[in-house]
């Protein structure tokens, strides 16, 4: 059965957009910032994150259709995003989840809502959370088309 996810779904001409990569790298990052990249099929993602000085910990995504705010696979995005953080410079530092060889989904997260050739908005959030107990904070957002994954 289709999802009707995103059928009535518009794309904002008045809002940046930005499309996930495929393998090409950015090389010019001089401060935070990350990217989505696509993976084997619509609706698998990975991502990387450079980020200067920050202590140990992890960052997570959050993802929202941009219209209506929906949380995006709320309940696996989380753990499914985890990136082990540390940068105790002032050099920025890339940190990344990346697929492993074949097609294991390890290192891939899901979007679930949606489906394939069905292209919509959605905000990511990069959110950090230290391994010292203080609490968690948003890093920065952007947004991106995306579609979701044909089940």
């Amino acid at each position: 059965m289709p999802d009707t996810y995103a059928d009535n779904l518009k794309i904002s001409t008045n809002l940046k957009i930005n499309e996930p990569l495929d393998q090409t790298e950015p090389t010019d990052i001089a401060d935070i910032d990350f990217y989505i990249y696509n993976s084997f099929q619509p609706g698998l993602y990975s991502y990387a994150v450079w980020t200067k000085k920050i202590e140990s910990g992890y960052c997570y995504l959050k993802a929202f259709e941009v219209t209506h705010n929906d949380p995006l696979s709320a309940d696996r995005l989380k753990e499914r995003s985890r990136i082990k953080v540390f940068n105790s410079s002032d050099t920025t530092a890339k940190f990344e989840m990346t697929a492993r060889e074949g097609y294991s989904t390890e290192g891939i997260f899901t979007i679930y809502e949606g489906d394939w050739g069905k292209p919509y908005a959605a905000r990511f959030e990069v959110w950090f959370v230290p391994d010292n107990g203080r609490k968690e904070r948003k890093l920065i957002e952007k947004n991106f088309k995306i579609e979701g994954w044909q089940r």
